[in-house]
């Protein structure tokens, strides 16, 4: 069965996913963008004994995401790096299901995202807005619009290109 967005059903695949934990250099901070970008609620905190946060989680819509200082010695190997110490390069993309991706895009660059790409009707079926976040992280969200077949899809593709 899958789960709607304004009355469009999100395809099941996209219901369940692997919960992401990104690493931020004032985690914070990111909460606070979050909360006023995209709407976020703060679940729970956990500080870290010499400051900072260990971990957090957030809910944006139904979707849940981890997060923590990169620089916090307790979070242990030193292996988790922000964005911007990688250059601001990121190898993950966040993708949301919004039941309204052009005011969440509003509401986005007015609270300091980039928008890399405006709300836009996609080949896929969904209309789609690509952010970045003052932390270097990438967002895609989406609102479903339509249901499309395989072969439509391929048919698309071929057509833009």
């Amino acid at each position: 069965m899958a789960e709607s967005t304004a009355g469009i059903e999100i395809p099941d695949r996209y219901r369940y996913a692997v919960i992401p934990h990104i690493m931020v250099d004032d985690a914070a901070a990111a909460i606070d963008f979050y909360r006023r970008a995209f709407g976020a609620r703060e679940e729970f905190r956990v500080d870290a004994p010499g400051g900072g946060i260990l971990h957090a989680e957030i809910t944006i819509g139904r979707s849940v995401l981890m997060l923590g200082d990169a620089g916090v010695e307790e979070a242990g190997t030193g292996s988790f790096a922000a964005p911007a110490s990688l250059g601001g390069g990121t190898s993950v993309t966040l993708h949301v299901f919004v039941p309204d991706v052009d005011s969440l895009a509003k509401r986005a660059e007015a609270a300091g995202a980039e928008v890399l790409q405006p709300p836009t009707d996609m080949f896929h079926g969904d209309r789609t807005v690509i952010l970045k976040d003052p932390s270097g992280h990438l967002w895609v969200f989406l609102t479903h619009v339509e249901d499309v077949s395989e072969e439509e899809l391929r048919r698309r593709l071929s057509a833009a290109g």
